[in-house]
């Protein structure tokens, strides 16, 4: 039983919770603006799959930065050179997104909103690890 309290312990720290909270917030804001543009606007559900990741990596930006990671860049060199590192990281688990996506909702015809949500977890986790290790590494 200790074993478990003490793995338990090393993987839920507190930078770890606040990314499942903020997580799962810029899932909400993926999926809530997604679903609103292929809903309510009826844009077509790729593209308003990708409209919704663009909102929702801009906010993961803003809120992983300070909340999450606790950056230390302080000049504006420092700043610029970590949103591009965050960026690069964020288009390449787009790119698995957008493919993922496309592959569950268009090749294998799965509803919308499951193909949404299963790709999204999958792009939480690689996202987690981009960011504390290349984008917002001390």
């Amino acid at each position: 039983m200790e074993k478990i309290k003490k793995i338990i312990t090393k993987i839920f720290t507190r930078e770890v919770i606040a990314y499942i909270i903020f997580g799962i917030l810029t899932t909400i804001v993926n999926i809530g603006i997604s679903t609103l543009c292929e809903s309510l606007l009826k844009i077509e559900g790729n593209i308003s799959s990708t409209i919704g990741i663009i909102c929702s990596i801009l906010f993961a930006y803003f809120t992983n930065r300070k909340l999450v990671f606790n950056s230390k860049a302080n000049t504006m060199k420092e700043k610029l050179l970590e949103f591009w590192k965050f960026i690069l990281g964020r288009i390449f688990t787009m790119l698995i997104e957008m493919g993922g996506f496309f592959i569950l909702y268009t090749v294998l015809a799965i509803p919308f909103i499951i193909s949404k949500c299963t790709i999204t977890v999958v792009v939480i986790i690689l996202n987690f690890f981009i960011s504390k290790f290349f984008a917002f590494k001390k």
